[in-house]
């Protein structure tokens, strides 16, 4: 049975066996430039950029590079950016309505994602094809006992070209278009951004090139105002009538004076130092031309800038989360991009080499990140009650999505309220268990009891049923409620109250009542 590619062409295992770039001898022995970026100016930098745009994508790479290595600030927000995905948990789903085959390849991708290691070290792999606009990342593939297994080799974007017509990425392998990338030897993986365009273009450093150009410049003019702004200024005075020889005798004495320290000059030649430390306006400029490069590169990195600084004027708790929340959906970009691409160059082959009988890439199963963020637990756990309390049907797998909160399996235990703990029941209230009756009514008194009369006159009260005393209250309010149900407003209720209450009798509760009192007033004569 023939192994079908993601694009239904058939392949040969026997060209797996080794990496594609073992075969091309001019790559690894290629020497790293460094530098590049050395005396960039904008019209060097315009024509590094229309190389890429043409075709030649070595020099642009090359200094794409260079910038990392160069601008701390550029290397900390675009490590930002790409260790992001690192937080980010992730899962392998068969595609809908799966049979039950493609829930066991799901399951078994899954789980030797997660035992070959190395998967977080790919992700961030992948991630420099937001600066690049792609990131090439070589298959091995080798054999242990019946299943091939891959290992993956971040490689440089500088190995690669385009074709002619400019569309395709080729390996370099000094032929007119390049080698075509093996199928199943590769995860390239390639930057989707709203503006469309050639693949050299498709990188975000490009746009980040002209701020590191201008920064370039602000620096270098600061470090050159430093080295003249941060000495003392050496001033020389001579007398008026003063020949050229004289002249030159203390222009020679303030020369050795500034670098040695030391000088002579003749006894009526003055010579006054100047400290030039305390003020200047050159100073903010170019600083400021530093810290707009700063905020534009992160602007472009990470959508704001009060993730990234914090300057004590602007940096607020409340912008801060809006800044916070554009991250958080170009995270969701960024997911969802190398999601298609892992499903398209890793989960796809592993099932072809492995499984098989997979329906091409549509019913393959994929790699979904979970970036939603969960609800706030404190509020949500406050407004459900109120919520169910008004009718609300709610289902609680809803509420475990929305908290992130797994569903327990099979008899895992679960958390739980404790209950608090119930008072003892006084000695002679617990009913007998033939007559229901509690121990002070069959006349019987717990020992050790210090009040038994109290204790049973307690209990007796305890042992009248509350029906009876509902009853009662019933019997007496009747006719209070039906007058009141039939009143047109509150005047013509409060005349029917008050025509009711002489006829009121509440006769059955007082005899209750009067019992009781009776009953305790002799036990208690009995007990004195």
């Amino acid at each position: 049975m023939k192994i079908l590619d993601q694009y239904g062409q058939p392949i040969e295992t026997k060209a797996l066996r080794e990496p594609q770039t073992a075969g091309i001898g001019t790559l690894a022995h290629e020497w790293i430039q460094h530098g590049i970026s050395a005396g960039l100016s904008p019209a060097r930098l315009t024509a590094i950029l229309r190389e890429a745009d043409e075709g030649n994508l070595l020099r642009q790479h090359e200094l794409f590079e260079d910038m990392m290595e160069r601008d701390a600030h550029l290397a900390a927000e675009m490590g930002k950016r790409c260790m992001a995905i690192q937080t980010v948990e992730w899962d392998i789903v068969p595609p809908r309505n799966a049979t039950a085959a493609e829930k066991k390849a799901a399951e078994w991708v899954e789980e030797v994602l997660r035992d070959l290691g190395g998967f977080q070290d790919l992700l961030l792999a992948m991630m420099d094809a937001i600066g690049h606009g792609f990131a090439p990342i070589e298959l091995e593939w080798r054999v242990e006992g019946r299943e091939w297994l891959p290992q993956w080799h971040a490689r440089p974007q500088t190995w690669f070209q385009l074709d002619q017509a400019r569309r395709e990425l080729r390996l370099r392998d000094n032929s007119a278009d390049g080698a075509v990338p093996q199928p199943f030897g590769w995860i390239m993986h390639t930057r989707k951004r709203a503006k469309t365009g050639y693949i050299g273009r498709l990188g975000l450093h490009r746009v980040l090139a002209w701020p590191y150009l201008y920064k370039a410049y602000g620096v270098g003019d600061f470090a050159e105002m430093l080295e003249i702004y941060g000495l003392p200024f050496i001033l020389g005075k001579y007398y008026p009538g003063s020949s050229s020889e004289e002249k030159s005798s203390l222009l020679r004495a303030v020369t050795a004076l500034g670098h040695d320290a030391r000088a002579i000059m003749p006894a009526d030649m003055e010579v006054e130092i100047k400290e030039l430390t305390g003020g200047g306006s050159g100073q903010p400029l170019h600083l400021r031309m530093v810290e707009w490069a700063d905020k534009a590169q992160s602007k472009a990195i990470l959508g704001g800038t009060l993730t990234s600084q914090a300057d004590g004027k602007t940096s607020t708790n409340a912008l801060g989360k809006i800044h916070e929340d554009v991250r958080d959906d170009i995270l969701v970009s960024d997911t969802d991009q190398i999601a298609a691409t892992l499903t398209r160059d890793l989960i796809y082959p592993l099932l072809a080499l492995n499984i098989g009988g997979i329906d091409g890439l549509r019913r393959c199963p994929r790699l979904v990140f979970d970036v939603e963020q969960p609800e706030d637990i404190e509020l949500l756990s406050e407004a459900l009650p109120k919520l169910v309390a008004i009718g609300m049907q709610i289902p609680t797998s809803w509420a475990h999505a929305r908290l992130k909160v797994p569903q327990p399996e099979g008899d895992e235990p679960v958390l739980a309220t404790v209950a608090p703990a119930q008072p003892e029941p006084p000695p002679g209230t617990q009913p007998d268990a033939k007559t229901g009756k509690p121990a002070a009514l069959r006349g019987e008194v717990p020992e050790g009891d210090p009040f038994p009369d109290q204790t049973a006159l307690d209990a007796a009260l305890d042992a009248i049923p509350a029906g009876v005393l509902d009853a009662d209250m019933q019997q007496l309010l009747a006719p209070v409620f039906e007058a009141l149900e039939g009143a047109g407003g509150f005047e013509e209720a409060l005349a029917k109250l008050g025509e009711l209450y002489p006829q009121m009798t509440d006769r059955a509760l007082e005899e209750r009542l009067v019992s009781v009192m009776f009953a305790a007033q002799m036990w208690g004569e009995a007990s004195a």
